[in-house]
């Protein structure tokens, strides 16, 4: 991303003071800005964390490929720069690929299926940036957005069931019996995250915002293109 011309004199300080201890780039960095960063790294470890824990509970998934480990698949979401956009899922992203989750006619991996829609939607949600700039602006809206569709996938994932009675995924529940409360600790980490950043980004907004998204549903919401 280029530096625009008024950044050059603070740069230019920065090299006559030494600027010990400070990275260079955080010049063109606000304090919103040094948050969102630490928001987006939170946030894209706690899908990773996500992705091992559903292929331990869910060892069938990671089969459908013949030699696949989770090692690969989380690979795979770190080399991918942008929206998080996979042959094996049709190209299906975000809520799309999320819905692949509980379709009938889905074969392929669903954790894969639910971890690339959940990571391309918070990448979505941050402007597709590894970090934030003081030139970049963050969308409340995109943000609450996100926050209601992680709710809805929770609750779909505790509530919804394949047409034999069995889960689309096992997550904190097994035969009945919720052995497992870390799932729900996980998501519900990425809703205060996201929740939070878009009251940062714009207060205001967010109350509007999410007036709307409580009255909908159990549905997900794309995000605007």
């Amino acid at each position: 991303m280029s530096v625009g011309r008024w950044l050059w004199p603070l740069l230019l300080a920065c090299a006559l003071t030494a600027c010990a201890g400070y990275e260079f780039k955080n010049l063109a960095k606000s304090d919103v800005d040094l948050v969102a960063d630490e928001f987006i790294d939170e946030s894209r470890r706690l899908v990773r964390e996500l992705t091992v824990k559903l292929y331990a509970r869910n060892p069938a998934e990671l089969a459908k490929i013949p030699g696949m480990k989770v090692e690969w698949r989380l690979a795979q979401l770190r080399a991918t720069e942008g929206p998080l956009v996979f042959e094996e899922l049709g190209g299906r992203q975000e809520t799309e690929a999320l819905e692949l989750v509980f379709d009938p006619a889905f074969r392929g991996d669903r954790v894969f299926a639910l971890v690339v829609g959940l990571g391309g939607m918070l990448r979505h949600a941050y402007g597709y940036n590894d970090e934030v700039f003081i030139f970049d602006a963050l969308n409340p809206e995109d943000l609450a957005t996100s926050a209601h569709n992680v709710e809805v996938l929770s609750w779909r994932l505790r509530s919804n069931y394949r047409p034999d009675g069995s889960p689309w995924l096992i997550t904190g529940e097994y035969h009945g019996v919720t052995d497992n409360t870390s799932f729900e600790r996980l998501f519900g980490k990425l809703i205060v995250l996201q929740e939070m950043m878009a009251r940062i980004a714009d207060d205001a907004d967010y109350r509007r915002v999410t007036k709307v998204l409580h009255t909908a549903g159990s549905v997900f919401i794309p995000l605007p293109i």
